[in-house]
């Protein structure tokens, strides 16, 4: 059965957040869960549960809920997670360099395949188990390692060259940490992380109780 690649954005973001809530909830050993017990893990109302599963088919049998594991296995497979996926990091700094060490990115599936810079004084050191690799020689490397996905976590300024670097050596989806947006052809598509923005925006929401009587 094919499977459906138009579902929106936001459901497809919160598959991700039902995989690694079934994924748990096999490690707890638990068989089946209905669409409340997934609100309850997850805070997603039962009903938006349902309405994203329904894009994909027909899942659980009423009265009775999902099964546990093959409902896991099969949104895993529409997400593209029944697979080992490889990725590479570019800037060695301290963000690359936690995301490396990053013993999650294993947990999920991923496997950190290369990490480049175009720092000298960086280039061949190791972090971790990976040695750390010249920029420039991404695209014939990668011509062989077929990495697909990409991970950004230069300065803003060395972004776009990066993000260009990378579809030329034929990553096709980006995660972007770096703190600007970077122009890529339209069949490969980013997601940013803007970890500044995110404070920022967390700050709008503070109580006025807490913020200093001198703060302007």
């Amino acid at each position: 059965m094919p499977i459906n690649r138009t579902a929106p954005e936001p459901t497809i973001a919160r598959l991700a957040i039902y995989v690694r809530t079934l994924r748990l909830a096999r490690v707890e050993g638990v068989e089946t869960l209905s669409s409340a017990d997934i609100e309850a893990r997850t805070g997603i109302n039962s009903g938006q549960v349902r309405k994203d599963l329904s894009y994909f088919g027909e899942f659980g049998k009423p009265g009775l809920g999902y099964a546990v594991l093959p409902l896991y296995q099969r949104l895993a497979r529409i997400m593209r997670l029944d697979r080992e996926q490889t990725v590479m990091i570019v800037g060695a700094g301290n963000m690359g360099t936690a995301l490396a060490g990053y013993s999650g990115l294993h947990e999920s599936g991923f496997r950190l395949a290369a990490i480049y810079d175009n720092n000298f004084s960086k280039i061949g050191w190791r972090i971790w188990d990976l040695e750390i690799l010249d920029i420039e020689r991404m695209p014939d490397l990668n011509a062989t390692m077929g990495v697909r996905i990409g991970i950004i976590t230069t300065p803003a300024t060395a972004a776009q060259p990066v993000a260009d670097q990378l579809v030329r050596s034929g990553v096709r989806v980006i995660l972007n940490f770096a703190p600007t947006r970077v122009a890529t052809p339209r069949d490969v598509i980013v997601r940013n992380v803007d970890l500044t923005q995110e404070l920022q925006i967390l700050c709008f929401y503070l109580p006025e109780s807490l913020l200093s009587e001198d703060a302007v």
